[in-house]
Formats: C-alpha cells, sequence, structure tokens
C-alpha cells in the first residue's frame, strides 16, 4: 500500500495483514508487534493480544474494534469513516485500545 510505502520509507517496520473476507473484516488471532490493514477496515477483531500497534484506514461502513468478541470503546482520536485517513489503534494491556490520527 502506498501507506506502508511511506512507513517503510520513515523507518517504520510493518507487516501487512489480510482480511478475513471481502467485506474488510480483520481478525488478529495474536496481537503483537506493529502491522497495516492492506485495505480499508470495516472491523477488527483481536482474539488474544497484549499489545501492538495497528495502522489502518476506515471503511466507509466502519464499525469499529472487538477484544474476544466484545466491543470496545476506544480512547483518542474520533475515526472518521473517509476512506482515505491513515490512523494507529494501539492495543495495550490486552483490553484498551488508543486511536491516533496519523500525519506526514
Amino acid at each position: 500500500t502506498l501507506y506502508g510505502n511511506m512507513l517503510k520509507i520513515a523507518s517504520v517496520s510493518v507487516t501487512a495483514i489480510s482480511a478475513a473476507d471481502t467485506d474488510g473484516d480483520f481478525v488478529i488471532a495474536s496481537a503483537s508487534g506493529t502491522v497495516i490493514a492492506n485495505e480499508p477496515v470495516k472491523s477488527l477483531e483481536i482474539t488474544a493480544g497484549t499489545s501492538a500497534t495497528i495502522y489502518f484506514i476506515p471503511a466507509y461502513d466502519f464499525v469499529g474494534f472487538t477484544i474476544a468478541g466484545s466491543p470496545v470503546t476506544t480512547t483518542g482520536a474520533t475515526v472518521d469513516p473517509d476512506g482515505v485517513t491513515l490512523y494507529t489503534a494501539t492495543l495495550s494491556g490486552g483490553n484498551a485500545i488508543a486511536i491516533a490520527k496519523v500525519g506526514f
């Protein structure tokens, strides 16, 4: 992705992740490290993990995040589901997600 390449140029090491289906629903079985969603995200389920940074672009029909099946109320920036803005979702403690808008 364009953003993935920009992050690499900025010396941020990321691993691309793919959606579980064609609707932009992502599942991360073990959240750790730094990853980037390779397409706009409708939803993102984290089934296990304690810390990770997830770069993502919200799809127009973005619904949010879940951890082990439970919806998560995020802190930080408000996600504008415009299909173009890059954000980070930082998982900490295995149960909290902080959102930040990425600026280049």
